[in-house]
């Protein structure tokens, strides 16, 4: 009985593929960052991903992208070209089509729900199936922001990160032990998501019985599509993923700083110590050693090392959007030395190029130059912006303590 509930369960298939495809990968790449997008295979990922993004089905969560900026007050900042008219009309014309499939995936769903179509549990109420729907889709969401949250601070200073009680007591449990926490994180969040999904992959499944009518009236050929659960995964994605990554991407301390964060993070790492996953650790490490996979302070030391050289990391001098690095603080007083200091590197660096374009032994070679020449001088644009935003939060900013 016990070999025919694991295997028929399908607890068995699930720890196989969390530990095998998933896990083990997540626990190196949390503090192997650089060795593991040094990868064709990386690369190959990133270009799938570009292409199910230009598709334009998920575009909907550039629109929760633009609301959270404005409702937090902040610029959307991109370091892609101005679009023009007829990338305008395509880029919205994608927001409307993702919209309403969405909004066409969540009829479907919850009307099936109600109608008593989908493969959820008899006996269980639609109520308290609706209240499962989106409760569980919001602690999916929560675990999803923590992962880009966690790793977003991970190469801060400890100073930078504790911006709270509960931001320092969770980092406490993430980096504290030699980060033995943040790999822990993943493999209980994982659980977690798959335990949540199993629910929720109950919910959005249609299924009909054969002297049932299909859902809204539709042909056989639309039933068979609503069938295959590609509107349930629509909307989990949406919803209950990147919704909450574009989030925490662009406000990653203060979703650090959140006590269903900490608490989150509690259960977790409970589940990791259950050691029901554990072989996760072994198959890492058996990884890492194949790889030869170093942590990425190897690389470029500490985030205290690199603001004592001078290279210290960005302090939200970005918008709201960015998935990475962009951290925003408080708004404060920055000082123009930091950013006159930027320039003088630049244009050394600028300097220092020409002179190479001018050596350059052929035109290919002076091309690579005058690339980079464009890059530095793109950056040093964007550094003059930062300062001219910085500058008139900081006026205004004065302008009401004086008014107050």
């Amino acid at each position: 009985p016990l070999a025919n509930c694991f295997l028929k369960s399908g607890l068995a298939m699930i720890l196989f593929t969390c530990m095998i495809g998933q896990l083990n990968t997540q626990v190196n790449a949390s503090h192997c960052m650089l060795d593991y997008l040094n990868d064709h295979f990386a690369t190959f990922t990133v270009w799938v991903a570009m292409g199910i993004e230009a598709s334009g089905l998920l575009h909907a969560s550039y629109l929760i992208q633009m609301i959270v900026a404005k409702l937090a007050g902040k610029p959307v900042e991109s370091n892609e070209e101005p679009r023009d008219a007829f990338g305008n009309i395509c880029y919205w014309g994608k927001i409307v089509f993702s919209c309403a499939f969405l909004i066409f995936a969540f009829t479907v769903t919850l009307s099936a729900l109600f109608d008593g179509k989908t493969t959820m549990w008899e006996g269980v109420p639609t109520v308290i199936a609706v209240i499962f729907f989106f409760g569980l889709m919001s602690v999916v969401g929560m675990l999803e922001g923590m992962q880009i949250a966690f790793f977003a601070v991970a190469k801060i200073t400890e100073e930078e990160r504790n911006a709270n009680v509960w931001a320092k007591w969770a980092c406490e449990l993430l980096f504290g032990n030699g980060g033995r926490g943040l790999p822990g994180f993943m493999i209980g969040r994982q659980l977690c998501v798959v335990s949540c999904f199993f629910v929720i992959a109950r919910v959005t499944t249609v299924d009909i019985e054969d002297d049932e009518s299909n859902v809204l009236g539709v042909g056989d050929g639309a039933q068979k599509f609503f069938e295959t659960g590609l509107l349930g995964a629509l909307i989990t994605t949406i919803v209950a993923s990147i919704a909450w990554q574009l989030v925490a991407g662009a406000f990653p301390l203060q979703f650090l700083g959140n006590p269903i964060t900490y608490a989150l993070l509690r259960i977790c790492l409970f589940l990791e110590a259950t050691g029901i996953c554990s072989g996760a650790w072994v198959l890492a490490d058996i990884h890492k050693s194949i790889a030869g996979f170093q942590k990425d302070e190897v690389y470029i030391g500490t985030a205290e090392e690199r603001a004592a050289m001078g290279h210290g990391d960005g302090k939200g001098l970005g918008g709201a959007g960015h998935l990475a690095g962009a951290i925003i603080l408080p708004e404060e007083e920055v000082d123009p030395g930091m950013y006159t200091a930027q320039r003088n590197k630049i244009l050394t660096s600028i300097s220092m190029l020409r002179e190479q374009v001018k050596e350059s032994a052929t035109e290919e070679e002076a091309a690579v130059f005058e690339a980079s020449i464009a890059k530095e001088v793109a950056h040093l644009e964007k550094i003059n912006k930062d300062q001219e935003y910085h500058t008139k939060k900081t006026e205004e900013a004065k302008d009401v303590e004086m008014a107050e």
